[in-house]
């Protein structure tokens, strides 16, 4: 029986079982009714705070299109199309006789919005140096500290088959990103991956030039990030994964076609 959680405090009931169906919450985010200015975003918002308040867990049921359009104040056609948008992205699942609940983990074939606004933003290759930058050395000393032997060994294959590829000549960006995404998983806390898993797919076009003009480069500074790794150093592992952007900066810019100019011209627009 999918389950539901207890959301509201007394004396309203806090959830009710329908004669012919699952358990269904009943957050009060989700019962106030919406302006009508953008609803369908408006919608989504109620459900994204019903999920920041805790009103709504994975595996709990959304009311029934009926109760949202009735709670909402809004059209059937606003819910429905809040709920394609929330199940593209992975956060509902739509099961066919029992209802739509919140997803326990996003889908493999989900849409990120994060993703999209980043792309959208990304206007300058010092932009994503900078996000690497930070992002990056903290994640690795966390996974070097919390990495058990089969994460290790897992990000040992990772950079074997780099080097493997490298030598028979059909290296790809997918063979250098799978190294520091092995890193990433051993830090095992889902919201640095998410993040993590996200961040890499923007430096998909630089590594893949990378991958190209300077792949030995990049087996030299795996092999290094891993050795610093595998010894527990945090300081030689930061400064092994530093030392890795010098040639995967000069990519960022042939990806990107500013030349290596973005921050000056970050700069003047200011």
């Amino acid at each position: 029986m999918p389950r539901a959680r207890a959301l509201d405090p007394p004396p309203r009931p806090l959830a009710r079982r329908s004669s012919t169906g699952p358990r269904r919450a009943v957050a009060r985010t989700l019962r106030a009714p919406v302006r009508k200015d953008s609803v369908v975003s408006l919608v989504i918002d109620r459900v994204k705070d019903a999920l920041l308040r805790k009103e709504l867990k994975p595996g709990d049921y959304l009311p029934s299109e009926t109760e949202l359009t009735r709670n909402l104040g809004v059209s059937k056609s606003s819910v429905r199309e809040a709920i394609k948008m929330l199940q593209a992205m992975g956060v509902l699942e739509v099961r066919r006789g029992q209802g739509t609940l919140i997803r326990q983990h996003p889908g493999l074939d989900c849409i990120s919005p994060m993703l999209f606004q980043l792309i959208v933003e990304n206007g300058y290759p010092a932009d994503l140096v900078e996000l690497r930058l930070m992002f990056e050395p903290a994640f690795s000393v966390m996974a070097m500290e919390r990495a058990s032997p089969k994460d290790r060994d897992r990000i040992r294959q990772a950079m074997e088959r780099l080097e493997s590829a490298v030598r028979a000549g059909t290296q790809a960006a997918e063979d250098d990103i799978a190294f520091h995404l092995a890193i990433l998983q051993a830090t095992r806390n889902p919201l640095v991956v998410r993040i993590g898993e996200t961040i890499f797919q923007l430096f998909r076009p630089s590594i893949s030039i990378s991958m190209v003009h300077i792949a030995a480069r990049a087996v030299e500074d795996h092999r290094r990030i891993f050795e610093a790794f595998c010894a527990g150093d945090a300081e030689r592992l930061r400064a092994a994964v530093l030392a890795s952007y010098d040639g995967w900066k000069e990519s960022l810019s042939r990806a990107s076609g500013e030349g290596g100019g973005g921050a000056g011209r970050r700069a003047a627009e200011a």
